[in-house]
């Protein structure tokens, strides 16, 4: 719900925030006490056979949490790993533990899973016990050597290895916590993580805020466009000093946007809420010109699109010692078990 989807008192410490400041401060009383009690483990915490390392963030959607999830399953296995993912599968019809095969509609795993298996290859089951999906995937490859969480920071049940921690500090708001802002977890939460990746611009005060945690920027890089209906792909050059239709139902859509321009494409502009789910009627549009869209919109629209719409698919861009820093964690955390 972040960015353009995002309450607009999120955004500054205004009347409205204030006011939902005393039910932001119940939230995060329970929220600091449940995490506690899993600390402590009053409350029972599962652990896997394999390293998890879980991909989340402290604010509500939008940080960019799944070009790290395919950065990530891409380097672990070019450094010798057979990574599987889960994920909680966030907009599908129901929350049961799910194996995501190839293909797979949506609707029925969720649009950032049917994205990450589709880009990945990687075994995927999304579930919202996440220990069960976890589980789930080990008795289905017992060959994983590690387990990647789509989200699941806050998913306390579930013991992990490795925290990433995705930050695009323009979601973060007003700083406050729900339901005053949009952070679940305070950003004094991110010095417990084991990494740090910045997703777009990061302020002096926003480095040193996660200090003495290794932080790394990331760049989004667009690759070719995929057309929807066919085996044709290419370069964004071909649409520069055009007019198009540009579709993104993300949690930031004006960063789709803002990347078109900025690759001198004269785009039509029509955001949707996150996860949207799109029906044929909403892609007819009045002037007859290109689509363009996300995949994460694509994986969605493929079936109905129109004939002349294109995914626009982007590669996370980490500097190797990220990976470099996360491999030695889990070389750590091998060789204390």
């Amino acid at each position: 719900m972040a960015g353009g989807n995002a309450p607009s008192h999120w955004a500054a410490r205004g009347a409205t925030a204030r006011l939902l400041l005393p039910l932001a401060a119940l939230y995060g009383g329970v929220a600091a006490l449940r995490r506690r009690l899993y600390r402590w483990r009053w409350l029972a915490v599962a652990h896997a056979a394999r390293p998890v390392i879980v991909v989340g963030n402290i604010a509500a959607g939008g940080s960019g949490k799944t070009p790290v999830v395919i950065w990530l399953a891409e380097r672990l296995r070019a450094a010798g790993h057979t990574p599987g993912i889960v994920s909680r599968g966030y907009g599908r019809r129901d929350s049961a533990v799910c194996i995501v095969e190839p293909g797979m509609d949506a609707d029925a795993v969720g649009d950032e899973p049917a994205l990450i298996a589709h880009a990945t290859g990687c075994p995927m089951v999304v579930g919202a016990d996440r220990p069960a999906a976890v589980d789930r995937l080990l008795a289905m490859r017992p060959d994983c050597s590690v387990v990647i969480s789509d989200d699941g920071m806050q998913h306390y049940r579930m013991a992990r290895s490795v925290e990433i921690a995705v930050v695009d500090e323009a979601v973060l708001g007003n700083r406050w916590l729900l339901p005053a802002g949009p952070l679940r977890e305070p950003v004094a939460r991110l010095r417990e993580v084991d990494l740090v990746i910045f997703n777009g611009p990061a302020s002096d005060a926003m480095r040193a805020a996660v200090a003495p945690v290794p932080a790394f920027p990331m760049k989004l890089e667009p690759a070719q466009a995929r057309r929807l209906d066919a085996a044709a792909a290419q370069s964004l050059a071909t649409w520069r000093g055009r007019r198009v239709h540009a579709v993104a139902g993300i949690g930031r859509p004006r960063r789709f946007f803002e990347m078109l321009g900025a690759h001198g494409i004269e785009a039509v502009v029509h955001p949707f809420p996150d996860h949207h789910r799109f029906t044929a009627g909403e892609l007819e549009f009045s002037e007859s010109l290109p689509i363009l869209m996300t995949s994460k919109d694509a994986v969605k629209c493929r079936s109905f699109a129109p004939a002349d719409s294109w995914e626009v698919p982007v590669d996370a861009v980490i500097d190797d010692a990220a990976l470099n820093t996360l491999l030695e964690k889990l070389a750590d955390g091998q060789s204390s078990a």
